[in-house]
């Protein structure tokens, strides 16, 4: 048996229908060229006892991922008590009735996930952009208060938001390391005008006439205070959609 930190059971935590996330240890080669490390979302079934839990066999456009035995992940729980992470090893497959389903066993402490500003949330929420003027990227730099001109914008749409970022889709091509001005509004009708820098740019695979390209952009200039109404504001939606769905 583990020694665990003083008052992290698994049990006071965790419970059947939290949402979970696994990411590989080991990192694969992508069809890009880099290495990065797999994930894949599921759902906890049961909680065992304090080492091992039942989660449902995770799923890649319609298809079941047969997770290697023995395989070790490292695991997010996220749950109304807050975001947790631990180590797991998968240690038995197996199907119960309509359910396909893998038993894991805790192979760290769970521990309270401090860094929630980098859970990603999917949505689809309207966003206008554009390039920064070399006026303002100068007055970036130099940590001064940006004047940011009223000029034409790209209309696309978020696709996934998190503390620390956004990914979108657009029409329009740009390159890594852009530097863009965004404006948006979540559903609960906050509004934010952020500067990002863009990432990571990708060709989608099934394009359209309003959606050809992918980025992947971090914030760079939030407020604390904006940076929390938006984590509040995803913790909230992925509580409403726990209650749809129980």
């Amino acid at each position: 048996m583990k020694e665990k930190d003083p008052g992290l059971l698994l049990s006071k935590y965790i419970a059947p229908g939290s949402k979970i996330e696994l990411e590989a240890i080991d990192r694969v080669l992508q069809e890009d060229g880099s290495y990065q490390r797999k994930k894949f979302d599921s759902k906890v079934v049961d909680v065992i006892d304090e080492d091992r839990l039942e989660i449902l066999m995770p799923m890649e456009q319609t298809k079941l991922v047969l997770l290697p035995l023995n395989g070790e992940y490292d695991i997010h729980f996220f749950t109304t008590k807050g975001l947790f992470q631990c180590l797991v090893r998968v240690v038995n497959r197996y199907k119960n009735g309509n359910l396909y389903l893998l038993e894991i066993e805790l192979i760290s402490n769970l521990q309270k996930y401090q860094r929630r500003e980098y859970y990603r949330y999917s949505c689809m929420i309207p966003i206008s952009y554009r390039l920064l003027t070399n006026a303002e990227k100068i007055a970036l730099e130099n940590k001064k208060n940006v004047l940011f001109d009223e000029l034409p914008m790209n209309e696309s749409q978020i696709v996934d938001i998190s503390g620390g970022g956004i990914r979108f889709i657009s029409k329009d091509t740009a390159d890594i390391n852009d530097m863009i001005y965004t404006e948006y509004a979540l559903s609960n009708g906050k509004r934010f005008k952020h500067v990002a820098k863009i990432l990571a740019v990708k060709t989608l695979d099934n394009p359209t006439k309003d959606a050809k390209y992918e980025f992947r952009c971090q914030f760079v200039d939030i407020l604390n205070g904006e940076r929390e109404m938006i984590i509040r504001y995803i913790f909230e939606e992925e509580r409403k959609k726990r209650k749809r769905e129980n």
